[in-house]
């Protein structure tokens, strides 16, 4: 018996509206993003409720980019149901494009407000890998994002219309989305550590620190995982991207350093 089985993607039936778990956790997520963020401005970076006053912008076009991104590295089936594309409710988000985007964002508003980009976005990052932790477990209910099969103790039964069809006549495979939840809590136990000792770090440190340490999740995660929707030379564009990010975040470092 499987110690993972996903109850359905669906947690209730409103007013003839299905309110599917992905979005429910995605939202629980957000929220105790936002309010964890809010606290850490107010507590240690004495910024009155400024967090409130970007997150909208920022989630919005973080959301936005998220989807795109995710729709471009499945662009086959998107070019082919276009009207999907709108289909949010239904899972399908991508990490890298919520930080493009929401990074994009949030250096408008900081630039809007004249307040240092750099130090609003450590303040964020604090909080984004607990909220990735808890988001991840959207991928449980839709039985989606799932590595290759196994019969470890902790197998992830997934629904046979779920399958690669290569993997059809498998039944359990590795839980990814629990691998990841664990990982990014980590980092967000590691960051909050640091928190203690942010008036010894520059602006954008923290940042940096959290775009390495998930990069290198990420790609532990992705070899696990056999759905990558797109690669180049056989490696799967999300390793790539992960692995552009630590050089460029490290090389960030180095030079804040020198």
């Amino acid at each position: 018996m499987s110690v993972f089985t996903s109850p359905g993607n669906v947690a209730f039936t409103l007013l003839g509206l299905d309110i599917y778990y992905y979005g429910i956790l995605m939202g629980i997520a957000i929220c105790i993003a936002i309010i964890l963020s809010n606290t850490i401005a107010d507590k240690y970076y004495g910024y009155k409720n400024i967090i409130f006053d970007i997150s909208p912008s920022v989630l919005l076009w973080g959301i936005i980019g998220a989807r795109l991104y995710y729709c471009l590295l499945n662009y086959e089936y998107y070019f082919s149901h276009p009207v999907n594309i709108l289909a949010v409710r239904n899972g399908g988000l991508s990490i890298h494009g919520a930080l493009i985007f929401g990074a994009a964002a949030l250096w408008f508003e900081c630039r809007r407000r004249n307040i240092k980009f750099s130090e609003i976005g450590d303040i964020f990052v604090y909080s984004i890998p607990f909220a990735q932790s808890i988001a991840r477990w959207g991928n449980f209910f839709n039985s989606e994002a799932f590595g290759g099969p196994t019969l470890l103790p902790w197998k992830l039964f997934i629904p046979i219309q779920n399958r690669p069809i290569e993997y059809i006549n498998c039944s359990y495979f590795h839980p990814t989305f629990l691998y990841e939840s664990i990982l990014d809590f980590v980092i967000f136990f590691v960051l909050i550590v640091l928190l203690k000792k942010h008036k010894t770090f520059q602006s954008g440190t923290v940042t940096c620190i959290y775009l390495i340490l998930y990069s290198i999740v990420r790609i532990i995660v992705e070899t696990f995982r056999i759905d990558a929707a797109q690669s180049i030379l056989t490696i799967p564009i999300p390793i790539i991207v992960s692995g552009l990010i630590i050089i460029v975040a490290s090389m960030y470092l180095l030079k804040k350093r020198i």
